[in-house]
């Protein structure tokens, strides 16, 4: 056992972990939970807008990790990933493998019209392009999005650290219905249900237009219940505020909020806070802004959750146990 750990810590040396600029305060925790420090770059952005990266010290034969969520500006953080990337295979890097704890364009997974992009496929091939080996990402809006890529993809999931919030809470059993506030999300809502050992309600609605949504029926007993609602991501909040409303209508007693991506655009903050949601409960895989910090709000991290991906993806054991049990994590 103690040769395996030497043997292990010996392949953690051959490591570097950096941060670009859209969630340092989250690549520093993940680094700690390895007993790293980030590796030390310049991210410069000229007046015009060009982005400019130097990587400050040797990477040559090293299995390098770089944690970039492409949250908003989307582009701007993408493009600064693109470079980073590209910085680093220029840099005789062994292996690039980026962290994207955030997919952004996740949501432009098909064609729903005729003369639309794909622009989360898109995304795979730039990333594939600019020279990643690897990609590991949480919670994509589509799991197809995997297949996207010609590289390795580990798909991490927060469902354990939210189940493990509410199982804390109390929140099991039949006084609790775990709610999918669409048709596309139940296979997570019976993930979480299962975790809860209660039963699930779907929401029915229709999009009239963009980030603008319609409850048209309920699916599932919600009266006299504790709901707890489940996406992979809150935009605008509309869609999930209205499902909140519809369900206290028929008699929920109260309603809970998680998901893996806080976006939390416009007005969101204001509807959650206005809402009769009892808690919103997110990961930081999107920095949360300060001016976005309410009281309704608790932010689980998921620095450990990556920490452990990352030691495992150098060590060759398996990623996928991680979901077996939230006591993996």
């Amino acid at each position: 056992m103690e040769e395996i750990k030497k043997m292990q810590k010996m392949e953690m040396k051959e490591v570097k972990i950096f941060s670009g600029t859209s969630n340092v305060e989250l690549a520093e925790k993940i680094a700690r939970k390895l007993d790293m420090t980030l590796g030390d770059v310049q991210i410069v952005r000229f007046k015009d807008g060009e982005i400019y990266v130097r990587v400050d010290e040797t990477v040559r034969g090293r299995d390098v990790f770089v944690i970039q969520p492409t949250s908003g500006p989307v582009n701007e953080n993408l493009m600064e990933l693109l470079i980073f990337i590209d910085a680093l295979r220029r840099a005789s890097a062994k292996t690039i493998n980026v962290l994207l704890p955030y997919y952004g364009y996740a949501r432009q997974e098909r064609k729903s019209s005729p003369r639309e992009p794909i622009t989360a496929k898109l995304v795979a091939t730039l990333l594939t392009t600019a020279g990643a080996d690897r990609v590991v990402t949480m919670d994509l809006h589509a799991d197809q999005i995997q297949g996207f890529f010609d590289i390795p993809v580990d798909h991490l999931q927060a469902l354990p650290l939210l189940a493990k919030y509410f199982i804390n809470k109390g929140l099991t059993g039949d006084d609790v219905v775990v709610v999918s506030p669409d048709i596309g999300g139940v296979k997570r809502a019976r993930k979480l249900a299962e975790w809860l050992d209660c039963k699930i309600a779907i929401i029915d609605k229709r999009r009239p237009k963009p980030n603008m949504s319609e409850v048209m029926n309920l699916i599932g007993e919600v009266e006299g219940k504790k709901a707890i609602f489940i996406d992979d991501m809150i935009d605008t909040a509309g869609t999930i505020v209205n499902g909140v409303d519809a369900i206290i209508k028929r008699g929920a007693k109260e309603a809970y909020i998680c998901c893996s991506h806080a976006i939390l655009s416009g007005p969101a903050v204001g509807r959650l806070q206005d809402s009769p949601v009892k808690e919103v409960i997110i990961t930081d895989s999107i920095k949360l802004a300060e001016e976005k910090k309410i009281d309704k709000i608790k932010v689980l991290s998921v620095d450990g959750l990556f920490a452990e991906a990352i030691r495992r993806i150098v060590n060759h054991q398996s990623v996928s146990e991680l979901f077996e049990s939230y006591e993996n994590i």
